[in-house]
């Protein structure tokens, strides 16, 4: 099997087609950015894009991940992941920063479908990451900042 991750083909032997995309990245590919949260798709840790749109990366198969793109937080060429990084920091979003790369990630598949969101269409796409250290007001302004500047 081959896997398109943040632009580069990887294969994957003795794996099979129904374990999640999360697994494959952190186990067989050392792509540790994607984070293990709730494993039940509720809390967004793991989020990762596949073809520009966020999904889970715990509820996602290999086998719906096959001839597809998928980007991580591990994505350094990324435009619009580069650009809500830099707002991050100037909001100071991250606390702990154990959410963060599923945060971004979910914003960034946000900003690639609308680059010119609402305040509640950024509160809408974001519903379901959760933060326990409490930042979603930081979250809000730095992916409104980020969409101005895309």
């Amino acid at each position: 099997m081959e896997l398109i991750v943040d632009k580069k083909k990887y294969k994957l032997k003795d794996i099979s087609d129904d374990t999640p995309v999360l697994w494959a990245l952190r186990d067989y590919l050392n792509i540790t950015g994607v984070k293990f949260g709730c494993g039940v798709g509720m809390c967004g840790a793991c989020t990762i894009l596949l073809d520009g749109k966020a999904v889970r990366g715990c509820q996602t198969s290999i086998k719906e991940a096959i001839g597809k793109e998928i980007t991580t937080i591990e994505n350094s060429e990324d435009r619009v992941i580069n650009t809500l990084r830099k707002y991050w920091k100037e909001e100071d979003v991250a606390q702990c920063g154990y959410c963060q790369p599923g945060q971004i990630i979910n914003a960034a598949g946000l900003l690639k479908q609308n680059n010119k969101p609402t305040e509640q269409e950024i509160v809408d796409a974001m519903d379901g990451n959760i933060c326990r250290c409490g930042t979603y007001n930081r979250i809000k302004i730095a992916i409104a900042k980020a969409a101005k500047e895309i």
